[in-house]
């Protein structure tokens, strides 16, 4: 899997004109299943996004994570980040999981997030979603997990 997290002060997601998912100061993050990732790759997944240290401490370093904060956690499928863009004009998506693949395990995340930390919103998979965010710091990493 991966996730391309940003670490926000608010994040919303809105489908249609209508907000369906929303956080405060947080992570917002662009999810991506590619074609071998099983279950595991998702727990390992939940657990980098929930214990990665992102956050400030008292003397301003990263130290602290989601868990640490409580902040709020936003899930957006975006497969485009599974794309092979090292040649040629267009991404080939082959390394992408299929659909069907994709969205259940993206449900899979949002669930295990779910029953895992208080705060957890979501996109919905296959929609056309429209995100909005304010990035504090700027603050992004690309978190990549592997199935094996």
């Amino acid at each position: 899997m991966i996730a391309l997290i940003q670490r926000v002060s608010e994040a919303s997601v809105q489908i249609g004109g209508e907000v369906v998912g929303a956080i405060g100061a947080g992570i917002l993050a662009l999810v991506a299943v590619e074609a071998r990732d099983t279950p595991a790759a998702v727990d390992r997944t939940l657990e980098r996004l929930l214990g990665y240290r992102v956050f400030p401490d008292s003397q301003g370093r990263m130290n602290l994570s989601l868990r640490d904060t409580g902040g709020g956690l936003l899930l957006v499928p975006q497969f485009t980040l599974a794309a092979d863009t090292r040649k040629g004009m267009r991404p080939s998506f082959s390394g992408a999981a299929p659909p069907e693949l994709g969205a259940e395990r993206f449900d899979l995340l949002v669930s295990r997030a779910r029953a895992a930390h208080p705060v957890v919103a979501a996109g919905r998979f296959g929609a056309d979603m429209q995100v909005a965010l304010i990035n504090d710091g700027p603050v992004t990493f690309w978190l990549q997990t592997r199935s094996e």
